[in-house]
């Protein structure tokens, strides 16, 4: 299977349904060993264009991965306005940001969780919680269109994982002991909000995924191939930017080569 990402986009407009979506394709390879080996390409591959994006210093990167993992706000996060927390932390040009945790919960576990909200100081009764959801979506998709337009390349994965393999993870961390520090009860009492949680990301994915900063829903039942499938994405991305080495002038090469010589001779010991 050849990885293409479009097959993954959600485009704008797009009225997600997430059961429509797969959780599981055929996989890219035919064993560990090919699995191993298309990895460490896409690792040799991304290595060499993280290099090529700091030295070009035009763009940032930065990757949001939403999984089935959440967590409250802090004390101090509740005071301020929900994109605080994680526009603290953006990528300067030239890096490579990843949010495990970003804005995007915000219109997830706090609308499957409403009582966030008057924690918030919001919606206290007097505000519509549908007028605060299509607010807050115009709030992520201006903010994510003015870091694009300021040379922030948003790229964001939903890992569309099944109920029944969540459940098998669950029941894997618990039955491996060197697993059993990855078990929380605070995602046993969320898997209880399963459907609310599936129709909360559909209603995301269908407003916030633009051109400038598309969502990719990546089937991951399979760990391994999501993770091809992810890598083949990032790749694609860094290889649709503009980037190249600054050219160093004639002056420039030829004081360098007098340095050169001058360290082959040991005169700069």
């Amino acid at each position: 299977m050849n990885v293409r990402s479009t097959d993954f986009r959600v485009e704008e407009g797009d009225q997600v349904k997430l059961d429509k979506w797969p959780t599981a394709v055929e996989p890219i390879y035919k064993s560990k060993k090919q699995y191993q080996k298309l990895l460490s390409d896409h690792v040799t591959q991304l290595s060499a264009l993280q290099q090529l994006l700091y030295a070009s210093n035009r763009y940032a990167i930065l990757l949001i991965c939403q999984v089935f993992s959440y967590k409250h706000p802090s004390a101090m996060e509740l005071q301020h306005d929900f994109l605080w927390r994680t526009t603290r932390d953006l990528p300067e040009r030239g890096r490579i940001g990843i949010f495990n945790r970003s804005y995007y919960e915000e219109v997830l576990i706090v609308r499957v969780h409403p009582e966030i909200l008057h924690s918030e100081g919001i919606g206290g009764g007097s505000l519509d919680e549908k007028t605060v959801w299509e607010s807050r979506f115009r709030s992520i998709v201006g903010l994510e269109r003015h870091l694009h337009l300021n040379g922030t390349r948003i790229v964001k994965f939903y890992l569309h994982l099944s109920k029944d393999e969540q459940r098998k993870r669950f029941l894997q961390r618990i039955d491996e002991p060197n697993k059993n520090w990855k078990f929380s009860l605070a995602d046993i009492e969320e898997r209880k909000f399963w459907k609310r949680y599936m129709s909360a990301f559909e209603e995301c994915l269908s407003a916030t995924s633009t051109r400038e900063a598309p969502w990719y829903v990546v089937p991951a039942d399979d760990k391994e191939n999501a993770r091809l499938i992810v890598s083949q994405i990032i790749l694609d991305t860094l290889n649709g930017l503009e980037m190249a080495y600054p050219e160093v002038s004639a002056e420039r090469r030829q004081e360098l080569q007098s340095i050169r010589e001058r360290l082959i001779k040991g005169d700069l010991d």
